[in-house]
């Protein structure tokens, strides 16, 4: 069963920090070296000081700085939270996501009840390992989705509200009699990781080498699958050789693709392909690929002579989502792009 229980958060104190806006970030994962130099630059409290350090000693010592300054207080309760974040997709489309903040018992893949879809990688697993080492502190939440519906009306004014790169994150802590009622839903809840596999696996290792109590929790994100607001969109691949791949021609398609698409040489190629587009592009096995979730950028790329082609992908449904991890198996890297990202710096789970 899923275990969650209520937390008592660690956050920024805006009267001693300054505007929440320019302390927060998005996830470690998706800034690149020159946004993180932007963020390191944007406030000397700046989440990324913590989640991008120039090392993991650095980031200890600021954190517990902050600390003692009053920078970051904990909340003198345990509570859960509720997350609303409104959006414009890469559609075009505003809409609104929801969910609940909380700290769940980590629990490893065999047991069935945090489930992954993606497959993940040794390198960023042991850099991540490594700064929990450092800081004893969960920095940024993982996103996890549950096939089920949560109500929460009346909440007032938000706790903690901001803009990050175009997404309107609030915050409402709720209350003791929600917060039971919210175990109670989740006790024999199966939760499929969104975002965050390399984030719970180190967890997960970071458990078994510490063996507290306190080190068997971590911060998610439970986002409940039944609401207009979950997106997931395709992320497209842009390759340096496609190794001989062919089509069959086909005019310059629109929004809703027929099917998997190559790009090229200033064409369009309708690909044969089984089962979902993530996969069958990873067993073509192009090489030198890289992602993107916007389909003009990749072909954009090709257009520049910056690669061979790109295969523009369809996104996957979130019930394929749901019924790969069901049968144990995993997808593809940058198999999903769920729309938005959760943003970093809001809270903070101490061990």
């Amino acid at each position: 069963m899923a275990e969650i229980r209520p937390f008592r958060a660690l956050r920024f104190d805006e009267a001693v920090a300054g505007p929440l806006d320019r302390l927060v970030a998005p996830p470690y994962d998706v800034i690149s070296p020159a946004l993180r130099l932007d963020y390191l630059a944007r406030d000397p409290h700046n989440v990324v000081h913590l989640t991008l350090p120039d090392s993991e000693i650095e980031a200890a010592r600021d954190l517990a700085a902050w600390r003692a300054g009053g920078v970051l207080r904990e909340e003198p309760e345990p509570s859960y939270w509720w997350l609303s974040q409104d959006y414009t997709g890469p559609d075009g489309v505003a809409r609104r996501r929801e969910g609940f903040v909380a700290a769940l018992r980590a629990e490893p893949y065999e047991n069935r009840v945090v489930l992954p879809h993606e497959r993940t990688h040794a390198g960023p697993k042991e850099g991540r390992l490594r700064l929990l080492r450092a800081t004893r502190t969960h920095l940024e939440p993982i996103f996890l989705l549950w096939d089920g519906t949560i109500e929460v009306d009346g909440l007032g004014e938000p706790d903690l509200a901001v803009e990050e790169s175009g997404v309107a994150a609030r915050l409402w802590r709720l209350d003791a009699d929600f917060g039971d009622a919210l175990t109670e839903e989740l006790r024999d809840a199966q939760l499929l990781i969104a975002d965050g596999h390399h984030r719970y696996e180190t967890a997960l290792a970071f458990h078994a080498e510490d063996g507290t109590e306190a080190s068997a929790w971590l911060m998610v994100v439970i986002v409940p699958t039944d609401q207009e607001g979950l997106t997931i969109f395709p992320t497209h691949r842009v390759a340096r050789s496609v190794n001989g791949v062919a089509g069959t021609p086909i005019d310059r398609p629109g929004d809703d693709l027929p099917g998997l698409v190559l790009y090229r040489q200033g064409g369009y190629e309708l690909l044969e392909s089984d089962g979902l587009d993530p996969e069958a592009v990873d067993r073509l096995a192009p090489e030198g690929v890289t992602y993107t979730p916007h389909a003009r950028e990749a072909v954009a790329a090709v257009d520049r002579g910056d690669a061979e082609a790109a295969f523009l992908l369809r996104p996957t449904r979130i019930e394929d989502v749901w019924a790969v991890a069901g049968r144990g198996a995993v997808m593809p890297q940058k198999s999903t792009f769920f729309y938005p990202k959760l943003t970093s710096g809001l809270l903070f789970l101490p061990l």
